[in-house]
């Protein structure tokens, strides 16, 4: 299309008019609806449609998120649906937490970006404070803006580190989608379509089989292939909520430090408490030598990551050259503020006893669910309040999500499969509403069965 300078003044006047609405009215919340539509479809990404809960099987527009609180979001015609997606683990703190908001609000009058020239506090503050939480003798950290940015850095620090350049990971694992993470990342889908990736070795093996990594490393060892690193998420997230074997960590623990190898803990979905722990690692009682954490981190208010290490192993990153690996806008004041609070709540509120009790408490009607519809049900996995819904239809796992989507609730399934629908809510939802969910979950159920 071509240029055109004054339309796009006077169209981000009218949006910024919008943005600074504390409510629209029908007429233009059905705008919205329509320009949203055509904007999606006609410069951001016309496939995205076909997945989103936006559209309804008939093709009309159901919903278009506007505003949110706790576990709670209105669209922009104002109805509710209560959050049993929570951002694929964004929205621990759930929509719009006051803590964060206030924070980062407060940061924003005073100083959105540093000048990365001079020493920015908050960054330290940070920086500090996941030293204070993350397991073992993990020290040091680099902020990001994305899990994905974070595991690069833990590709490249261990790379550094180690000296070596291959990776064992697990099959099904999602590890993010540039080029470095998709090489680490264990579905064909999204590996085969850009072609050659990373230019090291990269093994997967099954997710939980602890031999199976034990034989990978003794056959680098013989052949003279040099591992740089293991990287597991500690529960697999995007595959479904699925939980290893209890002597999993604990083995590739000590095969990684009898091989010289790292590890390195994906906590991007699993760290500050949706499982019950404040680190996945923790169930199993296992310290990594990194940990890459996101998501939750920004409080739901901001993007920030993180990926952290050992004293020992951060000497790459500061000696000789403290500049190997930096970024302009990651660690920024506003995201670090939101971070700071998210930590502060996380604690504050026992995130990790919060997970871990709600979750108990959606199992047990679950599990009751399970045997009532086992027609339909394959099993249920999961811990804390990352859940997985697998059932032994892909058609089912979907018109699930669909009837509750219907019936106001946010699920979702595994990015283009729907065989699990995932129950991800935020860790501040109410026992009434997960009364609510429940609820609405059995009567979707039993529509699907009819």
């Amino acid at each position: 299309m071509p240029q055109n300078l004054q339309d796009a003044i006077s169209y981000s006047n009218r949006w910024l008019d919008l943005i600074e609405k504390s409510e629209v009215t029908e007429a233009e919340g059905k705008q919205i609806i329509e320009e949203s539509k055509f904007n999606f479809s006609e410069y951001f990404n016309k496939g995205w449609l076909e997945y989103r809960k936006s559209v309804t099987e008939a093709g009309d527009w159901a919903c278009v998120e506007w505003t949110g609180r706790g576990a709670i979001f209105k669209d922009v015609l104002g109805r509710e649906y209560i959050d049993c997606l929570g951002g694929y683990g964004m929205m621990d703190h759930g929509w719009s937490h006051p803590d964060v908001v206030k924070a980062v609000s407060a940061q924003l009058r005073r100083t959105p970006m540093p000048s990365q020239e001079l020493i920015d506090p908050l960054r330290g503050v940070l920086a500090k404070l996941m030293a204070d939480i993350t397991p073992g003798d993990i020290k040091y950290s680099f902020f990001t803006a994305s899990g994905t940015e974070a595991i690069e850095g833990a590709i490249k620090l261990a790379k550094m580190y180690t000296k070596k350049s291959a990776f064992i990971v697990a099959t099904k694992a999602f590890h993010g989608k540039t080029m470095g993470a998709l090489s680490m990342l264990g579905k064909a889908d999204y590996r085969v379509p850009p072609g050659m990736l990373y230019g090291g070795p990269v093994y997967h093996v099954p997710f939980g089989d602890a031999d199976a990594v034990e034989r990978q490393l003794q056959i680098c060892d013989q052949v003279g292939i040099g591992v740089a690193a293991v990287m597991m998420e500690p529960i697999l997230g995007e595959a479904g909520a699925i939980v290893p074997p209890d002597d999993f960590w604990p083995r590739i623990r000590k095969s990684t430090k009898d091989h010289g190898v790292l590890l390195i803990a994906d906590e991007v979905q699993t760290g500050l408490g949706r499982t019950g722990k404040l680190w996945g690692v923790e169930h199993w009682g296992v310290v990594p030598d990194i940990v890459a954490i996101a998501k939750s981190l920004g409080g739901g208010v901001m993007p920030i990551s993180s990926f952290a290490s050992t004293e020992e192993i951060w000497q790459v990153m500061m000696y000789p050259n403290p500049f190997i690996h930096t970024t302009t806008t990651g660690g920024g004041a506003l995201a670090c503020s939101a971070a700071i609070a998210s930590i502060n709540v996380a604690l504050r509120d026992d995130f990790p006893k919060q997970a871990r009790e709600k979750g108990e408490y959606f199992f047990k009607t679950l599990r009751e669910l399970e045997k009532k519809y086992e027609s339909i049900y394959d099993y249920i996995s999961g811990r804390g309040l990352l859940i997985g819904q697998h059932f032994k239809d892909a058609e089912v796992g979907y018109k699930v999500a669909a009837g509750l989507f219907k019936r106001g609730v946010l699920v979702a399934g595994t990015l283009t499969s729907a065989h699990t629908i995932r129950i991800e809510p935020p860790i501040v939802i109410t026992y009434e509403q997960i009364d609510e969910v429940l609820n609405r979950l059995e009567d979707t159920l039993k529509e699907v069965t009819r």
